[in-house]
């Protein structure tokens, strides 16, 4: 498995490419997850000088066959971000590696197993090539599933991603092991898309949604649920 090292609007020189190689010792990485799928370093640089301490960012993002886990850092240089970055994946690493050793056995359900039990999957926002045409003289952008004229809301991002039905326990340690306020997820007995996030201090908050065939046929302005509460 290599590592795969990219800049968002960014360049990335090769001195910092073998930083890298050197800091995410892949050997120790692999002692704690051994199913290590890849392993993606992404580098952006934010232009305001207001925000030159936090200029360099630096996401890290690890894939296996079990969570994502996903650490990211903000400092005045890439290499100061990619250590306080690779700290962070460190952490959630281990935090991992012990609980599947003290939760050895629990039941999960195989990836190959998921399109017979949950029948749509969720979407998120990703990158898409924008198509832009004329329509009465206002531009219109095609951005995912969206026509957006003129100056409307941008869709920046969207992606599709395979989900297993998980328990509130596990969505709330995967939501952890990301780094997120947030997380969305199929709820293991219900069997609807659930959101949890986090709230104040230590305490969580959780959305569910019910399929209501009666509301689905008769659209309402306020449809929709707003994080808060």
């Amino acid at each position: 498995m290599d590592i795969v090292v990219k800049g968002r609007k960014t360049e990335v020189p090769e001195r910092f490419r073998k930083h890298v190689a050197e800091k995410l010792n892949l050997e120790k990485i692999q002692k704690l997850d051994g199913k290590v799928i890849s392993l993606d370093v992404e580098v952006s640089k934010e232009p305001n000088p207001r925000q030159a301490d936090r200029c360099d960012r630096v996401e890290i993002t690890l894939r296996s066959r079990g969570p994502v886990i996903r650490a990211e850092a903000a400092a005045s240089d890439p290499y100061a971000a990619l250590d306080l970055a690779a700290d962070k994946l460190g952490a959630r690493l281990r935090k991992q590696h012990d609980k599947r050793f003290s939760r050895r056995g629990a039941a999960r359900l195989p990836a190959a197993e998921v399109p017979n039990h949950v029948p749509g999957v969720a979407t998120l926002n990703g990158n898409g090539a924008a198509d832009e045409r004329e329509q009465g003289g206002v531009p219109t952008k095609k951005v995912g599933s969206l026509e957006v004229q003129g100056d409307g809301p941008l869709v920046v991002r969207e992606k599709t991603h395979v989900a297993a039905p998980m328990s509130l326990d596990q969505a709330l340690y995967e939501m952890e092991l990301v780094g997120h306020d947030f997380y969305l997820f199929v709820d293991a007995e219900t069997k609807e898309p659930s959101v949890v996030y986090r709230r104040h201090a230590y305490d969580y908050g959780v959305i569910h949604l019910r399929t209501d065939t009666m509301v689905a046929q008769t659209p309402s302005p306020d449809a929709g649920g707003a994080l808060g509460g």
